[in-house]
């Protein structure tokens, strides 16, 4: 299930179907043939209500045009299903999304295509979405999200304890260690929005294997080998902007979308224990950059690689840059708030002296050989905390749990019915 509000688009709807390029025969096909079986007929009952071929037809279209997963046929039915019965449980009481939200919706949908509303709407129909597809979906998304907000945000209580131990994990003075699964996927503009819609519909993964099937397919981490699983992790290793992210969430859970550059990154939490010791937090972490030409060209890599075996300390590497500008090579020590978000993930997962390959920069033309010379422990844990964010965190994960809840009851009890 999509979150509501979250929705993504590009400079051009053309880049975002690049990969369907050359596909209109076999699109044509797949017109022809549902045609060939009624565009109106039903194929699924709900309750009283109908999901039309038609309606399948161009959802399955519109994914395909953001390039996002989930959309087969099966799948299609089943999300199409789940809007029918958000509809229902939301018009009992009157709380339908006004027109003016659901253009509103729209419009911000369009904008994050660097399109105004009226272009988005017509390059969408030039591939065979209709304004109105658009609008159910946005419509249904906006009028969902209210109706979850009003009905469950008063028994969502977050207590300064909640707030707390999200705080105390995220500063490592409790001593907590995560269990995460991460998927890095690299967003160069061109494919930033089809990207971004990709990862909206992998934070809505509801298990572990899913999560993981995910990580096999689009992650570019050395990770994705094992479905994006991480070792168990101390919690202050971890960037700032993540650990509050994590401790909202609960097992199984993923976060939403995070922004890094060139790339989309998405963590599922596993588990979180507590250990008998509390870990150290940081006052800066030293680290070395050394840029390679090629990006991940096989050369690029061999080369990478090969000076990776030739050295121990980020030292080492000043022979390596000698003679080449001083920009082939940076090293710094930084608070780790003030470190990239890409780059304090690989650092996390090195200790002084190891190196990672997992990093490009200049839109993926140059590979980042980067190694870890070391961290200094903070004396003071003294830190300027956002309560409230991390609150507002805390509660718009439990408010998605009452969501889905109440998806699986409302399944529960309708008459639904798949038409063969």
């Amino acid at each position: 299930m999509r979150k509501a509000g979250e929705m993504s688009g590009k400079t051009t709807l053309k880049q975002i179907t690049l990969a369907l390029a050359g596909s209109a025969m076999a699109i044509a096909a797949y017109f022809g043939q549902a045609q060939a079986q009624g565009l109106f007929d039903p194929v699924a009952h709900v309750d009283q209500a109908i999901v039309t071929e038609y309606e399948v037809q161009q959802r399955v279209r519109f994914l395909q045009v953001l390039g996002a997963p989930g959309g087969s046929r099966q799948e299609v039915i089943e999300e199409l299903i789940q809007d029918r019965l958000r509809t229902q449980e939301a018009r009992q009481v009157g709380a339908i999304a006004s027109e003016s939200a659901v253009q509103d919706g729209m419009s911000e949908f369009a904008g994050r295509a660097n399109l105004p509303l009226d272009e988005f709407i017509t390059a969408l129909e030039q591939e065979g979405v209709s304004r109105e597809t658009f609008r159910d979906f946005v419509g249904v998304q906006i009028t969902w999200r209210d109706y979850i907000r009003a009905r469950f945000g008063s028994r969502v209580q977050i207590t300064d304890t909640d707030v707390d131990r999200a705080i105390s994990g995220a500063t490592g003075s409790s001593g907590l260690e995560v269990l995460i699964s991460e998927i890095i996927i690299p967003a160069p503009p061109p494919r930033a929005a089809q990207v971004q819609a990709q990862a909206e519909e992998i934070a809505q993964s509801s298990s572990e294997a899913e999560f993981s099937s995910f990580a096999r397919r689009f992650s570019a981490t050395a990770s994705r080998g094992n479905g994006g699983r991480l070792p168990w992790t101390p919690i202050s290793d971890l960037p700032p902007v993540l650990r509050p992210l994590l401790l909202a969430l609960g097992p199984g859970e993923v976060t939403a979308p995070l922004p890094i550059p060139n790339a989309v990154a998405l963590f599922q939490l596993r588990a979180v224990r507590e250990t008998s010791t509390p870990e150290p937090t940081f006052s800066a972490i030293e680290y070395a950059a050394y840029y390679i030409a090629g990006g991940r060209s096989p050369e690029a890599l061999g080369r990478a690689r090969g000076i990776a075996a030739r050295i121990d300390r980020c030292d080492d590497l000043y022979g390596i840059a000698q003679g080449q500008p001083e920009s082939a090579l940076d090293r710094g020590s930084l608070p780790p708030s003030e470190i990239p978000t890409d780059i304090a993930l690989e650092l996390s997962k090195l200790d002084p002296g190891e190196t990672s390959i997992a990093l490009t920069r200049a839109n993926g033309q140059t590979l980042v050989l980067l190694m870890l010379c070391g961290r200094t422990p903070a004396l003071e844990t003294d830190q300027d905390i956002n309560r409230d964010g991390i609150s507002a965190g805390i509660r718009n994960q439990r408010l998605n749990a009452f969501s889905e809840n109440l998806l699986e009851q409302l399944a529960a009890e309708a008459n639904i019915r798949i038409l063969p």
